[in-house]
């Protein structure tokens, strides 16, 4: 052990209350950082999973047609060149099948699903209500959705077996005061026909339990009357997170717009990265108040100990070795300060994941929702660093700056 590391804790432990002031600040610091970041990350990952469990991790939506106009060149050439002018985009998609061959070739996908979308006005006993009707085939839509899993009451083995068989969301069967078993009517175009709730699903979302009706892909053509087309393909990928990468690639290749899950979520995943940011802030004043309360220690230090300053000076230690004395005192505080906090963070993180929470809207969920992930430790850490040793660089220069012949006159600052 360094006599400037025994020098150091012995000046630490004079002042004693100060540094435990210290030592708090940062193990509040490290640990609601851990906590704060793994809540929040808990609830966008909750809110991705869901979104990607609905509505896919790709949508291959509208075809892509571009307007093209002819430019002479030169006034007697006879020659001209044709320019890309802009483009349009032509609704739905005219030969699904191709399309679908065509996306199960790339590499990352993992699913497809055709599905036929129309406006329809839903009729119970109670209430009438305007809705959406999505046709899909539900062996297909199993591989890019999570509707399998997120059906509340009934069994999908009656719908994919009845054609008047519909999955309606619990939302809906709420306002509708509809349960599995019970009959309704959906009106389009003046034509009126009647179905069975076969299976009630919740997703969470209310914009889609609330509106969402599924029918068979032959039962949704005959009341839309589109004998042919698709309205778009819901897709699955393998690795998610090139879902990005992977929509460019498509809307190059396949002529038609396509949309990631990070295009059209992105209002909801710049308000969770807003709320990271901001708690981060937040809870960082905690770690500044503890690089302040360590500025103000050590300056108190160096002011009372200048004769011990002196006395190791006149031994022959160097100016940096008093200043490595001083930054010791800090990483002393801070070591401890960031292991009990990040033991703090994790324990408070396990038990908040254990409080009971009721939120529906743009997911559903029991409980808090918490994410740990090493970089919430590691910020946190760093954070704490920085803060801290940079005040403590302050007072550390200023005591190495004293001279032994200065403190004997009595003229040292």
């Amino acid at each position: 052990m360094s006599p400037n590391f025994l020098i150091a804790l012995r000046f630490l432990t004079a002042k004693k209350r100060a540094m435990l002031m210290s030592l708090s600040c940062i193990i509040l610091g490290v640990g609601l950082f851990i906590v704060t970041q793994a809540t929040t990350s808990g609830f966008q990952d909750f809110f991705i999973k869901t979104i990607l469990g609905t509505n896919g991790a790709i949508r291959i939506e509208d075809r892509i047609q571009y307007t093209i106009r002819d430019m002479a060149v030169g006034e007697d050439s006879g020659y001209s060149i044709r320019l890309k002018e802009g483009r349009k985009y032509i609704e739905g998609i005219e030969e699904p099948k191709l399309l679908i061959e065509a996306v199960k070739r790339f590499p990352n996908v993992a699913g497809v699903s055709e599905v036929l979308r129309g406006n329809v006005i839903i009729r119970s006993s109670f209430k009438n209500e305007a809705v959406q009707v999505f046709g899909i085939n539900l062996e297909d839509h199993l591989k890019v959705s999570d509707l399998g899993r997120q059906i509340a009451r009934g069994n999908l083995s009656e719908f994919s077996g009845s054609p008047s068989g519909t999955l309606i969301g619990l939302e809906m069967a709420q306002r509708m005061q509809l349960e599995v078993g019970d009959t309704y009517q959906l009106e389009v175009g003046g034509q009126i026909r009647r179905y069975r709730v076969t299976a009630i699903y919740a997703t969470g979302v209310s914009d889609i339990d609330r509106v969402r009706v599924y029918l068979n892909m032959g039962e949704a053509r005959s009341l839309l009357k589109k004998p042919t087309g698709a309205t778009f393909l819901q897709v699955n990928l393998v690795d998610k997170d090139r879902a990005q990468e992977d929509a460019r690639h498509m809307t190059y290749t396949l002529q038609h717009l396509t949309k990631s899950w990070q295009q059209r979520e992105k209002p909801w995943l710049e308000v969770f990265r807003a709320l990271g940011i901001s708690s981060a802030i937040t809870v960082s004043v905690f770690t500044l108040i503890a690089g302040l309360a360590m500025f103000n220690t050590l300056a108190m230090i160096v002011m009372e100990k200048t004769k011990e300053i002196a006395i190791l000076r006149s031994m022959g230690y160097t100016r940096e070795d008093i200043s490595r004395i001083f930054l010791w005192q800090a990483t002393i505080v801070l070591t401890i300060g960031c292991v009990l906090g990040m033991l703090i963070g994790a324990l408070t993180t396990f038990a908040v994941s254990k409080i009971p929470l009721n939120i529906t809207g743009i997911f559903q969920t029991s409980t808090f929702r918490v994410n740990s992930e090493p970089w919430h430790y590691i910020a946190a850490v760093l954070t704490a660093v920085v803060m801290v040793m940079l005040a403590s660089l302050v007072p550390a220069r200023r005591a190495a700056r004293l001279e032994p012949g200065d403190v004997i006159r009595g003229t040292a600052q």
